[in-house]
Order: C-alpha cells, then sequence, then structure tokens
C-alpha cells in the first residue's frame, strides 16, 4: 500500500474569508498537497498561504484580474481548461470554478455553494442597476456558462455540501446527493497572542475591555447586509460596533458609519483573537450559506445574533451560543442587540457548542474518504 498524491483546488486566493480558511484546514490535514489556483495575491489573503506550494492559471500574470478576480469573469471557464491538475485525488474547495478543473484522479467536490452569479444573481449583483456592466455581463454570459458548470459538476466524484442549506441547492441544481460536511472553525483565531488594534484606541477604550464592542466580520458585499447593522447602531447611540472586512462596499458603508461604528480591514490573526475575544457579541446578518464567523466568536465564548436564515440554523444554537432575529433590517437588529445585553450568556456552554466544528473532526472525515492506492 502507497499513500495517494493529494492536490488541493480553489477557484481564487485573493481574499480573506471563510472559504479561504476552509483551504488552510485542507493544507493542515495534507500538508503535501499542492494548491492549484486561477489567482493568488498574497497581499490579500491570509499570510500562511506563503510557504505553501501554490499553482496558478495563466490570467494570474493580469494584475488587475489578480486584485479582481470578477473582472475576469468571462474569461475563467475556458482558463479552467488550462489548470490540469496530475493528482491521485483532488479535493477542490468551489463555488464557482475549481470543480471543474481538469484531472484524471478521483475528484471530491467540497462545494461552498453552486455559483452564486449563475444560480443566485441578485445576491451576487446586490443593487446594481439595470445597465449596470456586470449584470449585462452575466445576462449575456449565463446562457452559456450554465450547461458549462453542470457539466463540470457532473465530474464530481463525490459531493460534499458545507451545509443543509447547500445540500439542498446541490440537489436542485445539479440533481445530486451530497453529503454535510461542516467546515470547521480556525484554530489560528482562537489560540495564541492577542494584539489590539490601533485605529481603535480611545474608542474601544483603554485595553478594548470597557464595555465591550459589538462586532461584524464579513466581506463587504450587498447581500452581507452590513449597512442594515450600521444603521441599527444609529438608535444605539450608547452601543459600539466594530466592522471588520472589505469589499466594493467599503467606501458606501464608511459614508454610513456613524461615532459609535468603526470599519477596520487588513487585520492580523493576533488582532482578530483581540476583536472576537474583547466582544460582547457577533451580528451576523447575511443569508450564508453556512458562516463561520458564529463559531470563530463561539470559540472564545462570544455569542451570536444571526439572521434566522441559512446556515446559521446550522451554527447557532439558540438559547446557548446565540440569538436570532427574523428580518435583516435596522428595527430587527437593534432590537437582538439590546435581548443579547440583557442575556445572561454562559462563555463556557458556548465554547462546548463551537468545539462540536472542531478542525480535526473536520480532517478525520476527509482522511477516511481518501483510499490508498492499492484500494483505489
Amino acid at each position: 500500500m502507497s499513500s495517494p498524491r493529494i492536490a488541493i483546488a480553489h477557484d481564487y486566493l485573493t481574499q480573506r474569508g471563510g472559504a479561504e480558511r476552509v483551504v488552510l484546514s485542507l493544507a493542515r490535514a495534507f500538508p503535501e498537497a499542492r494548491i492549484h489556483t486561477h489567482f493568488y495575491a498574497p497581499e490579500q489573503t491570509y499570510p500562511e498561504f506563503r510557504d505553501m506550494d501554490i499553482r496558478t492559471g495563466p490570467l494570474n500574470r493580469i494584475g488587475p484580474l489578480r486584485r479582481d478576480p470578477r473582472l475576469a469573469l468571462p474569461l475563467l471557464a475556458p482558463a479552467s481548461a488550462a489548470l490540469r491538475i496530475d493528482a491521485d485525488v483532488v479535493i477542490a474547495s468551489s463555488s464557482g470554478w475549481a470543480h471543474a478543473f481538469p484531472t484524471q484522479g478521483r475528484r471530491i467536490v467540497y462545494c461552498h455553494s453552486p455559483a452564486r452569479w449563475l444560480y443566485l444573481p441578485e445576491d451576487y449583483l446586490g443593487d446594481a442597476g439595470h445597465w449596470d456592466p456586470k449584470r449585462l455581463a452575466l445576462t449575456a454570459l449565463t446562457p452559456v456558462l450554465t450547461p458549462w458548470d453542470r457539466r463540470a459538476a457532473a465530474k464530481g466524484d463525490v459531493y460534499l455540501a458545507n451545509s443543509t442549506v447547500v445540500q439542498e441547492r446541490i440537489r436542485q441544481v445539479y440533481g445530486r446527493e451530497a453529503e454535510i460536511l461542516f467546515p470547521p472553525f480556525s484554530p489560528d483565531l482562537v489560540d495564541g497572542v492577542q494584539e489590539p488594534i490601533p485605529a481603535l484606541a480611545g474608542w474601544a477604550g483603554e485595553d478594548g475591555a470597557a464595555g465591550g464592542h459589538h462586532l461584524v466580520v464579513s466581506r463587504l458585499q450587498p447581500y452581507k447586509h452590513v449597512d442594515a447593522v450600521i444603521r441599527a447602531f444609529d438608535a444605539l447611540p450608547q452601543e459600539r460596533l466594530l466592522v471588520i472586512g472589505r469589499g466594493p462596499e467599503r467606501d458606501r458603508l464608511h459614508a454610513l458609519a456613524g461615532p459609535n461604528v468603526r470599519l477596520v480591514e487588513g487585520l492580523s490573526d493576533a488582532q482578530m483573537r483581540w476583536a472576537y475575544a474583547h466582544a460582547r457579541d457577533l451580528i451576523a446578518a447575511s443569508h450564508e450559506d453556512f458562516g463561520l464567523t458564529p463559531l470563530e466568536a463561539g470559540a472564545h465564548g462570544v455569542p451570536t445574533l444571526a439572521l434566522r436564515a441559512g446556515g446559521y440554523l446550522d451554527t447557532v444554537r439558540e438559547g446557548v451560543s446565540g440569538l436570532f432575529f427574523d428580518r435583516a433590517e435596522p428595527e430587527a437588529i437593534a432590537a437582538a442587540v439590546g435581548r443579547s445585553v440583557d442575556a445572561d450568556w454562559d462563555p463556557e456552554r458556548i465554547r462546548e457548542h463551537a468545539g462540536k466544528f472542531a478542525e480535526d473532526r473536520f480532517a478525520d472525515r476527509l482522511h477516511e474518504m481518501i483510499p490508498t492506492r492499492s484500494e483505489a
């Protein structure tokens, strides 16, 4: 018996988000695996990737596309054919492209969601107008990309869904049954030193513990509803909100923010630990397919106030690790903040709940799915 050659595929490594955290978990589970991706921008994603063997596609040489892969949308389907992977097993972390990278090996697709721009276009476009270039491009490309995407999905040997919502979406879109394997929270955001955020000096108190802040950790995309959270704090002047993230909504959200709201980005893991550890609660207002942030907060004993929808139904246990609000609207969010402030949360019970989503369980299940070469 011998160990098969494992490779990891991912759409693109150009941001700091939950899917990229999953790739780090995959890399820890399979440390000899190469990572194949369309784009890699070291300055835009997690620094741990700098020590890994990452192979990129030809479009990575074009700076504007590397900085914003959405600009490459018309090119990514044919470019995927150039990312041929020589391995016995490919684990594809995919929300649109990586499941299509060619290989002769066994293909395990870990699906974060079938492509939003094809099957949930309004989530992807947000409030883009009728003549917005992104909307026009999608209108033209969807009839071509949809059959291409479904052909790529049919080539996967095994499909894994990151939540019950995505499991059902895979069934509806691809006609495939997928096992649920919840993604883990990253130990990098739990263990280690904490470092205060210089930009919050004074605003957050001497050590960040004076009353605590409420926290949003999110890409600044329209469907994340960060604007609704910021507006909720207009009615909560005595409370403070810290928003961590970057994205195309950045300038608009800065303009919305009152004096009790701060937006920051590009934090180190040590600063992220500090932000979580000193928070009163995490606020998660988007329709997420899974959503790792409640688990990252929970590992610090911090509760989550979440929209009663999507993957948060998998990760938030009401009354134990958090509570729900029913609408992503400022009034509903403000009311949830009031209930959380008055609640008597038990940090140890919150940590115990988050522990059910530990990285070792995730890695063990994937290893069970990898045959030896003699078995293959």
